[in-house]
């Protein structure tokens, strides 16, 4: 097997007694002082557990909520330690910053234990020296475990990896393995299903996109904007008609490349957005001038379908319509319950991330069936965007 570009558990060597700082994410939706979703905190299981049950001192670094570089109480890791604790299955000791280098010679090897959130120090976000410094200094070896933090250059997430040997984490090698697969070395047909309402948010995807793969599938409300610029009258749906030229653009872009667009032809839409309103399926040409567009029709969703068959890959970021309003899910459960069987099959690598489309897998009971599906956000949307992620840079061999 091809040796990783970058460094991973398997290449850290012995280290029964060696202090490892491992940076997670353990950015947790809270309410109540309850953790609500415990994603985050199971994603950590692999790295934490495999090093601790080596003997390591596992000192795990993360940030919660947005401290500014200011001590707040409210977003102190102290309230994540028990839950961490009780997810792990073994005791989490929570070491403050004031005293840290005391509290980390007391543990011992195997030992678990949280250090306060590191966006308390001001310098965190900033990369600074000093505040890597003052990281470094409790640590022989770097682990960085979370890839959703990987887009930003900050202390615990990329000036760590210049100052102790540097690793990749379980979660951050399997993340960078099936990104390996759905767009830096695919297997081809290559489709990408791109949504959500704006194409002002999704451009440098889009554009990057069209090079890379065989099949665009636009939906969502940026889909109306490229209906537009085809001439469609879209009525009053969502739409962007200022970026018109932009979507021509994109367009030329995919035919000079050979890349397919694909754009419904048959749309749910209806007067009013809310829930369970009077909707009509139509063909794009039959929108009213009082309707929107909320979803794609049935027979759009049928050749779609047939598209994902004649593919190997298939990478996804965003719905197909409103799909938090019933019924304009329907588009995006249909075409992910055909991707999920595909997966099933042995026919298609499948590989989805951001927030809304993990929230649109769920909904549609096929997040498992999926060969990968990433909870990170803005790094996701990054590496579709062909970006560097500094966090990942780092960690090159």
């Amino acid at each position: 097997m091809a040796a990783k570009s970058f460094k991973t558990l398997d290449d850290i060597g012995d280290v029964r007694g060696k202090r490892v700082l491992v940076r997670e994410d353990l950015n947790v939706p809270m309410a109540g002082g309850v953790v609500t979703d415990d994603t985050r905190l199971r994603a950590t299981l692999a790295t934490v557990t495999e090093l601790a049950d080596k003997g390591a001192i596992v000192l795990v670094l993360a940030h919660f909520g947005r401290p500014k570089g200011v001590r707040d109480p409210e977003l102190s890791l102290a309230r994540i330690a028990e839950p961490y604790a009780q997810v792990l299955g073994r005791p989490v000791h929570f070491i403050d910053w004031d005293g840290a280098g005391q509290a980390v010679a007391a543990l011992a090897p195997g030992d678990i234990a949280m250090l306060e959130n590191t966006r308390f120090f001001e310098g965190e976000e900033k990369n600074s020296p000093k505040v890597i410094d003052r990281f470094a200094i409790l640590g022989d070896f770097y682990v960085n475990d979370a890839f959703s933090a990987a887009h930003r250059a900050h202390a615990s997430t990329e000036g760590l990896a210049h100052r102790l040997p540097a690793f990749a984490g379980r979660a951050m090698e399997a993340e960078l393995d099936a990104l390996e697969k759905a767009l830096g070395n695919p297997d081809h047909p290559v489709a990408a299903v791109v949504g959500g309402a704006k194409v002002s948010t999704k451009l440098d995807v889009l554009t990057h996109l069209v090079g890379k793969v065989d099949h665009l599938i636009i939906g969502g409300g940026m889909a109306n904007t490229f209906l537009a610029a085809r001439g469609v009258n879209v009525g009053k749906s969502l739409c962007e008609h200022d970026l018109t030229a932009t979507a021509e653009a994109i367009f030329d872009a995919a035919d000079a490349a050979g890349c397919i667009v694909h754009l419904p032809y048959d749309v749910v839409v209806a007067k009013e957005f809310r829930a369970n309103p009077p909707t009509r399926t139509v063909n794009v040409h039959e929108v009213a001038v009082d309707e929107m567009i909320l979803d794609i029709g049935p027979a759009a969703i049928e050749a779609l379908g047939d598209v994902l068959k004649n593919c190997r890959t298939l990478v996804w970021n965003g719905p197909l319509g409103a799909f938090e309003t019933p019924p304009f899910d329907a588009a995006t459960v249909a075409l992910a319950r055909t991707a999920a069987a595909l997966t099933r099959e042995g026919q298609l690598i499948s590989v989805a991330g951001g927030g809304d489309t993990v929230a649109a897998l769920n909904q549609a009971g096929v997040a498992g069936d999926f060969s990968f599906v990433s909870t990170a956000g803005g790094a996701f949307l990054e590496w579709m965007e062909g970006k560097q992620l500094p966090g990942v840079a780092a960690l090159a061999r």
